[in-house]
């Protein structure tokens, strides 16, 4: 089971931005893999808190993250930050370490003021997936084509010789409290390092083609319009013998449902009965997510009743058991009568069994909609 990104920190769900980014750099500086040469434990805990802060750091998926849980970002994160490595770390967040570690990012692995060839992340790629209610209810594997920017084959790279394969170039300069020396990325090789040596006619400047990609992605159960799905490395390629592929982001679009409709785990059904059914009782075929059902109505239902079905829901996405199927039952009123029909009602209207007579059991609409809210 992950551990809480808040106890990773080591902070609580109130904690501000301030707070957060604070209690990173502190993990994150305590756990450095300079400060812990060859400590796998080390190592771990430094990528955790990385993680954590990536998500907590996020406005928008840390309100997903205390929705959900870790639960919101499986299969690569909804845009959270499994599976990070110490290059996705450092290019993300190695400004937070400050001058702890001689600057730049953080002196590890040839980054920054190592002096090393820097490893340049490819751009991400965001598509839209439209999932059914049944989807989403049952969980799915979606298999789709992707156009991605990957490298040409045949592309050599050759190390710059601008910034001598750092991707970094040093600047002096003279200041009133002395010469100040500041880093910044290479303006000829973009930070990766390495320049094209030869490239194929149909690559671009960068020595890139698009191709199509087929990408597999697996979805649980219970995902909601609006989340997002990151699927590691199938973004696009990054230039540069030593470059890592970007993300692609896959943004879940829920179909409407023709005649459910959802309210979180919770699903609607209108059922509308006639006159004859309510009276006299009947059963009734519905549908649901896992197909149809029969239900049984009692002689004498009443317009507006409730019928609640266990489970019969949207799964939570947290593995908390599934929301309910309501089934709103509507008496369902003709609007044109024939001459027969309309001397049997005529008749009814001083009939004492057809007048009202409420039980203290049958509850007003305002009540129902109270109970149904809680």
């Amino acid at each position: 089971m992950k551990k809480d990104y808040y106890e990773i920190l080591g902070i609580d769900k109130s904690a501000s931005a301030e707070q957060i980014k604070k209690a990173y750099r502190k993990k994150a500086i305590e756990f450095h893999p300079d400060k812990n040469p060859g400590n796998k434990d080390a190592e771990e805990n430094f990528k955790l808190a990385a993680e954590a802060y990536e998500v907590l750091s996020d406005p928008d998926k840390k309100a997903r993250y205390d929705q959900y849980g870790h639960a919101a970002f499986e299969n690569g994160g909804f845009g959270g930050g499994g599976g990070m490595n110490m290059d996705d770390i450092f290019s993300q967040f190695g400004d937070i370490f400050g001058s702890a570690f001689g600057g730049g990012f953080g002196g590890f692995g040839g980054f920054g003021g190592g002096g090393g060839q820097r490893r340049v992340k490819g751009s991400n790629l965001r598509i839209k997936v439209k999932l059914t209610l049944e989807e989403v209810a049952n969980g799915v594997e979606k298999k789709i084509k992707v156009k991605r920017k990957v490298q040409a084959p045949g592309v050599s790279y050759k190390t710059c010789s601008t910034c001598n394969g750092s991707g970094q170039v040093m600047k002096i300069t003279n200041t009133i409290l002395g010469r100040m020396q500041t880093a910044s990325t290479c303006h000829v090789c973009g930070g990766s390092g390495q320049i094209i040596e030869s490239k194929p006619p149909q690559a671009d400047a960068q020595g890139m083609v698009m191709a199509d990609d087929a990408v597999s992605i697996k979805i649980p159960a219970g995902v909601a319009d609006g989340m997002q799905l990151k699927v590691s490395g199938k973004g696009n390629d990054a230039p540069g013998g030593n470059s890592i592929p970007g993300d692609l982001i896959v943004v879940i679009e829920e179909v409407e449902h023709e005649t459910l409709k959802r309210e979180g785990e919770n699903l609607h059904l209108d059922l509308y009965i006639s006159f004859a059914e309510a009276a006299l009782g009947t059963s009734k075929d519905i549908e649901t997510v896992n197909g149809k059902v029969r239900i049984k109505l009692e002689e004498g239902i009443q317009s507006g009743k409730i019928l609640r079905l266990k489970g019969k829901g949207v799964p939570s996405i947290n593995s908390y058991g599934s929301g309910d199927l309501l089934v709103h039952v509507n008496v369902w009123t003709p609007k044109t009568l024939s001459r027969e029909q309309r001397q049997f009602f005529e008749k009814s209207l001083t009939d004492e069994n057809f007048i009202p007579h409420p039980e203290k059991s049958d509850k007003s609409f305002f009540e129902k909609v109270k109970d149904m809210f809680s």
